[in-house]
């Protein structure tokens, strides 16, 4: 059974509205976590935005052809200020009980198909979003959209690899294109990386289907 972790990302006063939409495709659980928005104010003007509290939302769906078409129609995403919202594929889930929940209904097979984005996240130390996004900027990125979190394991990170990490943390989404993808996580290592007081660790993520950013690839 074939099945997408969707990552939504929009303004808080909206986030009932998709919270209840994603019930409405099946979905059992529905995270949401309160962010704020990074992109630069010529970004912002460019789309529309406006540089207001953020909310990310993240569930799990069984995989769907046509899905965030849906979404994108039903929700409005083409138009500016509504939000981006995109499907990273789920390979593996624990156990038959935790599927059958978070699964309710029939999945597709999986079908490859070569994505055009990846989902850079970054881990960093608390009040670095802005040394992590200026590194990015300067690789291509547009913007990003950073959450508050409390990371543990610091003392283990002290014992194995002789580095102190601060518990207070930043994590931040930074959607980019597939060939943009390596300068931009190149350059956060080089400018915000272990090495220095940011402490950043970054991975990507693959992201099979997208919808909400028709105006920024225009």
């Amino acid at each position: 059974m074939a099945a997408d972790f969707i990552i939504t990302i929009t303004d808080r006063s909206r986030s009932g509205e998709f919270a209840a939409w994603f019930q409405q495709q099946g979905a059992t659980l529905v995270l949401t976590a309160l962010g704020r928005g990074t992109a630069t104010m010529e970004i912002l003007d460019y789309l529309g935005l406006e540089a207001s509290e953020k909310a990310v939302l993240l569930c799990m769906l069984p995989s769907r052809s046509g899905l965030l078409r849906k979404a994108a129609r039903e929700l409005w995403l083409d138009v500016p200020g509504r939000g981006v919202m995109m499907a990273v594929p789920v390979f593996s889930i624990g156990g038959a009980s935790a599927k059958a929940y978070l699964l309710q209904g029939e999945a597709e097979n999986r079908m490859e198909k070569e994505g055009t984005h990846e989902l850079i996240i970054v881990i960093a130390n608390q009040g670095f979003t802005d040394k992590v996004m200026d590194a990015a900027r300067a690789a291509g990125a547009t913007g990003g959209t950073a959450v508050h979190a409390k990371g543990t394991g610091t003392e283990l990170a002290k014992k194995f690899f002789g580095v102190s990490l601060a518990a207070e943390k930043e994590l931040i989404f930074i959607l980019s294109a597939a060939e943009t993808r390596k300068p931009i996580m190149k350059a956060i290592m080089e400018k915000a990386g272990m090495q220095t007081d940011a402490q950043a660790l970054a991975f990507s993520l693959p992201v099979t289907d997208l919808a909400g950013l028709r105006q920024l690839g225009e």
